[in-house]
């Protein structure tokens, strides 16, 4: 399985939390559309034996394309790339871009599942959060888009500072009782050099609160469970059937190809990504150049890799596979550091596979860490 995903890096205007790459300022979206577009025909011999299984548009705000840009997209994947018969085609959106035309449009394409980035249902959040929508437009959207895209995903944010509990409880109800099949949330993070870390620093916004945030995600597993969701990985909770074929991929270790200006990409061995300067993308694209750096993962890299995404996931961690993949030392490495966590009830082994329990899901990403490699001898 393979998988391809598009950066669009343009914003109408920037969250307070956001460190990922855009612009608000759309000049050159025409020039970076093409780019795009280039950038597939140049890589299509590294999938040339492989076929696309998803398309994921992510970003910034893809949905501020208009339908002729999202058509062109997908019309060179056609050209270049073997599709499977029933691709995943996602693209992510921001309900202040979702009117009822614009899904229905959006609904005209091979789009076939919108992940809309909703994050609360409360204005004070939205506005905490600078987001460009309002409560309204978010479940006014919601309502018309499962109409047209049975398979909807929309992302909420916990541990939002001023955000009791029973505000969190009603966000996930309202998520509930829309009917939206798939939910993402994540924990508010302040990243450096973000405006969310400077209105922090100048006390104009209080300070995120961890214990705040493990509150949060317990009621999240909570409700999850009761209303039939599955907590396929540590952020993503999916009704049966409606798993990200997308996020599965990755958390799994599935090739993906990264197209555009601070776009990833992983072919099992190695790791590039493109420059995160759209202007310099363009211009290296228009003359013939790949702007991408890359590096080859070490075996312990891949340990390391597989070890951290599969603790994240209900697929948990293969001794098996660990054993098959990196040899017989790794998994005693992994047995040997993973006993004190056994122990206190944080992992547990079923059959063959590692993974965490409910006492140490908040805390899966730290424990990982301690059961990483260092050395290429376990024994050093």
């Amino acid at each position: 399985m393979s998988g391809i995903y598009i950066h669009i890096p343009f914003c109408k205007q920037a969250c307070h939390y956001c460190d990922f790459h855009f612009s608000t300022n759309f000049k050159h979206k025409k020039d970076l559309i093409d780019a795009i577009c280039e950038e597939l025909r140049f890589r299509e011999s590294e999938y040339k034996n492989k076929e696309v299984q998803t398309i994921y548009f992510g970003g910034g705000t893809p949905s501020i394309l208009e339908t002729g840009e999202i058509q062109q997209i997908l019309q060179t994947i056609d050209q270049c790339y073997q599709l499977s018969s029933t691709p995943e085609i996602t693209l992510e959106a921001n309900p202040d871009d979702l009117s009822d035309k614009k899904i229905a449009t959006l609904a005209s394409t091979r789009i076939n599942r919108l992940s809309i980035g909703v994050q609360s249902f409360f204005e004070a959040d939205l506005q905490l959060m600078n987001r460009a929508h309002n409560a309204q437009e978010a479940k006014a959207c919601i309502k018309n888009a499962i109409g047209h895209f049975p398979n909807i995903s929309i992302d909420l944010i916990y541990g939002i500072p001023g955000m009791g509990e029973e505000q969190w409880r009603e966000n996930l109800y309202m998520a509930i009782d829309l009917g939206v099949p798939h939910i993402s949330s994540y924990a508010l993070t302040v990243e450096e050099n973000t405006a969310l870390e400077s209105l922090i620093k100048k006390g104009l916004i209080q300070e995120v609160d961890d214990e705040l945030a493990q509150k949060h995600f317990q009621i999240l597993l909570d409700l999850m469970q009761l209303h039939g969701y599955q907590n396929y990985e540590f952020s993503n909770f999916g009704k049966p059937g409606f798993f990200s074929q997308n996020n599965t991929a990755y958390w799994t270790g599935k090739s993906y190809m990264g197209i555009g200006p601070s776009a990833h990409s992983f072919d099992g061995q190695r790791r590039g990504w493109n420059i995160n300067n759209n202007i310099k993308y363009i211009k290296a694209i228009q003359s013939g150049q790949l702007p991408m750096e890359t590096e080859v993962l070490t075996t312990v890299d891949r340990y390391n890799e597989y070890v951290m995404t599969g603790l994240r996931t209900i697929y948990g961690v293969s001794l098996d596979k660990v054993e098959k993949d990196f040899g017989g030392s790794f998994k005693s490495y992994l047995l040997e550091q993973s006993e004190g966590f056994l122990r206190d009830h944080y992992l547990y082994l079923d059959g063959d596979r590692l993974l965490v329990t409910r006492k140490g899901k908040f805390l899966s990403d730290g424990i990982a860490s301690e059961l990483f490699m260092l050395n290429l001898n376990p024994e050093n």
